[in-house]
């Protein structure tokens, strides 16, 4: 993560290596370390802006994922979190290689009787919860390359919980985004004081076979998630549609792997607020009536605002349901995802620790050759906490002191 000031990057980053980030080696900044161990095990795409300072990395042999990115300056820090010790051991890890990244792509469901994830038959735990290998494993094609864009494609073949077989291609471009694409998105150009760094991934799945996809076969969709750096102080935000339950249903849905504790979960009006910081394995998601089209969370300790934005399609009702039993509506999914990692049970290892913010397309019914587009945009942020405010409040509808003060005065403050 980012420190704003020299003084601070000692403090700093003592924070992140207990956290289990990447550390700087000797005078490397964080990102120049997290670049050097993934250029010492696989190729990497570089992709910079005309001024040198805003990258973004993307490794072509991880499934085309953005690993992690700067905004540049004097202390070049790195957002995305990486799984340093998957990386170095260059062999395929069981359940999932835990190789990071602040976009991959997955599909959905993950659990139900539509299950990507999951033998058919098998009983829906950790012990048996698979990663299909075509998104965990193998590099993808590059396609076209330039100084801000990389384009991947990939021909698959899953067969889900029902023993449904899928024939998919996807065709997927990482792009850095513009000043100008940043000032449209936010509806705002940061102001000069404020460092950013921000990229989309623009992910298109085709029905590649020769039958529908139908309902009662098992529907799929476009799945992306990012992995980012956990600490005490980060909380995350989902806003929501205000309403009564009785017409919108409920503000969220916590019981992914067991209710979220109060402690860990604060829901307002305006938002729903959840613990980022990697020691509890717990999940959240909004459904299509609460969700709206961003989320985000705030770091009070570095000062950086991280926003996600996704494509919204306004008709979007199904989604697909991935909570890990047999469902009774496996089309009333959730939207909008957040997961907090933590240890899966008492003396066990956590899967980084780390946090996410994910996003879906609706439930895809494609005919034969029939595609989709997803769209899932990070921004990173760093700089006074009044110019970070105005972006919030402008995009999230909350202000900081809305994040930092959820839980209570633990969550708020910066590093003196």
């Amino acid at each position: 993560m980012l420190v704003t000031v020299s003084r601070r990057i000692a403090s700093t980053t003592l924070v992140l290596c207990l956290a289990g980030s990447a550390c700087a080696h000797g005078n490397e900044t964080p990102f120049a370390s997290d670049v050097a161990l993934l250029r010492q095990h696989t190729n990497i795409i570089l992709l910079t802006d005309p001024s040198g300072e805003a990258q973004v990395v993307v490794a072509p042999a991880y499934q085309g994922r953005v690993m992690t990115s700067t905004t540049g300056g004097v202390d070049a820090p790195s957002f995305g979190w990486i799984g340093r010790s998957a990386i170095a051991s260059r062999t395929r890890q069981p359940h999932m290689n835990v190789f990071g990244g602040e976009d991959r792509f997955w599909l959905g469901p993950e659990g139900g009787q539509y299950a990507l994830y999951f033998q058919p038959g098998d009983p829906f735990d950790l012990d048996h919860w698979q990663v299909p290998e075509p998104i965990d494993w193998g590099g993808w094609d590059i396609v076209t390359q330039s100084a801000t864009a990389v384009r991947f494609r990939k021909r698959m073949t899953i067969v889900n919980y029902a023993r449904t077989m899928l024939e998919i291609d996807v065709d997927r471009t990482v792009r850095l985004l513009t000043a100008a694409d940043v000032a449209t998105q936010l509806g705002q150009s940061p102001s000069s004081g404020v460092r950013t760094v921000a990229f989309e991934s623009s992910n298109t799945i085709t029905n590649a076979g020769s039958a529908s996809w139908e309902p009662q076969s098992g529907l799929v969709s476009v799945w992306i998630l990012g992995m980012f750096t956990p600490s005490p102080r980060t909380v995350i935000a989902l806003p929501v549609t205000a309403g009564p339950e009785s017409a919108l249903g409920p503000l969220v849905n916590d019981a992914y792997f067991g209710k979220v504790p109060a402690d860990r979960l604060v829901v307002k009006d305006a938002a729903v607020f959840f613990r980022g910081d990697g020691q509890h394995r717990s999940k959240i998601g909004l459904s299509p009536l609460r969700a709206r089209d961003v989320a985000g969370s705030y770091d009070a300790a570095t000062r950086v605002l991280t926003l996600v934005q996704f494509t919204r399609p306004p008709d979007g009702r199904a989604y697909v349901n991935s909570m890990w039993e047999i469902q009774r509506e496996p089309y009333k999914g959730d939207v909008i995802n957040s997961y907090n990692d933590g240890p899966p049970a008492p003396g066990q290892k956590p899967l980084g620790p780390f946090y996410e913010l994910e996003t879906s397309s609706p439930a895809l019914d494609l005919a034969p050759g029939q595609r989709y587009t997803h769209v899932h945009r990070t921004f990173h942020l760093v700089g006074p906490e009044a110019d970070l405010d105005r972006i919030a409040r402008a995009t999230l509808k909350i202000g900081l002191a809305d994040l930092t003060n959820a839980f209570g005065p633990s969550t708020s403050g910066g590093t003196p």
